[in-house]
């Protein structure tokens, strides 16, 4: 039985390139990056000249980056330390972000009794941008924090436009970025945003890595205390095959990004048109969706809701339901919660996310499964 992965917005496979890399640095270059002897300088090049790597992609300054396990740690840490070091006394977020900006921010209210402020969904499920301008419009050391690719239904925020809106009210601004990085094009110098997050597994990279950037003259306090790694931002010894990787599979991801991008939006086409030629009915979640990312609500009755992921998975098709950090939860998504109504959300939902290995005859095997069911 063949087996079909078309869930890329929970993780995706590693290319065979980064893959050669780690194992190179795994191999070779086993020194602690913060020894002096020629072991420890051959990590640190290692480690530096990945930094700057990935900052001449994404349009930025080497400095501006700290390399963290994940996207998760990063906005704990920027969202925590924006409270206790910068004074932010407010946030605005939206329901819809992904549980590491959600939670963290209810700690942060719980814990220091800091005001927010959720910006109003459009039906589409995008941000209300009138309502964001009026929450903004009241005086407060304020940091709005919303994702550009909504990780379950793919909607897309426009980062230059929410961001100016931001400064024009002297708000900081952090933007959830990991389903977008290696994705599409970035000059954060040219962006008016303060703050992104990445994790390395989203692009064909390594678990475990990513980074923040935290855009110069932004002074933040370490989440994490002990060595002086990462300008004394991040302690702990770095690992450099991990971020080795990380910086091959962004190497890659924007060096095939034109071909990979046009060659996902017409799978994702084909996709959609296969669905509604087999089930009429379906209705696709979300408006001017991301490319990689389609959430469908399926003419299925609700008892058939539960049993759907497993059906699939046992035919070798794996898709999701939602975020992959909320597949044990019996709740519906928050996500969907807010743009359908309580009888759409007892029907099956899934999202079904595509990468460049991907083909049509996934798509095929894939309808044929629902149709089964």
């Amino acid at each position: 039985m063949k087996r079909i992965y078309l869930d890329n917005a929970a993780t995706t496979p590693l290319r065979a390139e980064v893959i050669t890399e780690m194992t190179q640095v795994l191999q070779n270059d086993f020194g602690n990056p913060s020894s002096t002897h020629s072991f420890g300088r051959s990590s640190k090049t290692i480690l530096e000249t990945s930094r700057k790597s990935i900052a001449k992609l994404m349009g930025c300054a080497a400095q501006e980056l700290i390399f963290t396990s994940n996207a998760t740690e990063a906005t704990n840490w920027i969202l925590t330390s924006a409270v206790k070091d910068l004074k932010v006394n407010r946030i605005i977020t939206s329901k819809i972000e992904h549980h590491a900006t959600l939670y963290t921010v209810k700690h942060l209210q719980h814990q220091y009794n800091i005001e927010v402020d959720y910006v109003n969904i459009l039906p589409s499920g995008g941000i209300d941008m009138t309502h964001l301008v009026n929450l903004l419009s009241k005086e407060a050391q304020t940091l709005v924090t919303l994702m550009q690719v909504n990780n379950e239904i793919g909607t897309v925020l426009d980062i230059e436009k929410t961001g100016r809106i931001c400064h024009q009210h002297q708000a900081l601004f952090h933007c959830d970025t990991v389903q977008s990085i290696g994705k599409t094009e970035f000059i954060l110098h040219e962006l008016p945003v303060d703050f992104i997050v990445a994790s390395a597994h989203k692009f064909h990279g390594p678990k475990g890595i990513g980074f923040a950037y935290v855009k110069k003259g932004i002074a933040l306090q370490p989440l994490l205390f002990g060595g002086e790694q990462e300008k004394g931002l991040r302690a702990g010894t770095e690992a450099v095959h991990q971020v080795a990787g990380m910086a091959k599979a962004l190497e890659l991801s924007y060096e095939h990004l034109e071909s990979e991008r046009n060659y996902i939006s017409e799978l994702k086409k084909y996709c959609i048109s296969q669905l509604e030629t087999q089930f009429p009915e379906i209705k696709i979640n979300g408006e001017a969706t991301f490319y990689n990312i389609l959430n469908i609500l399926l003419p299925f009755s609700k008892e058939k809701t539960a049993m759907i992921l497993f059906n699939l998975d046992m035919k070798g098709i794996a898709v999701s339901r939602g975020s992959a950090c909320q597949s044990g939860s019996a709740k519906p998504s928050h996500v969907l919660a807010e743009i359908l109504t309580e009888e759409d959300l007892k029907k099956p939902s899934l999202r079904i996310s595509f990468s460049h290995y991907n083909t049509k005859e996934d798509i095929d095997a894939l309808i044929d499964g629902l149709k089964g069911i």
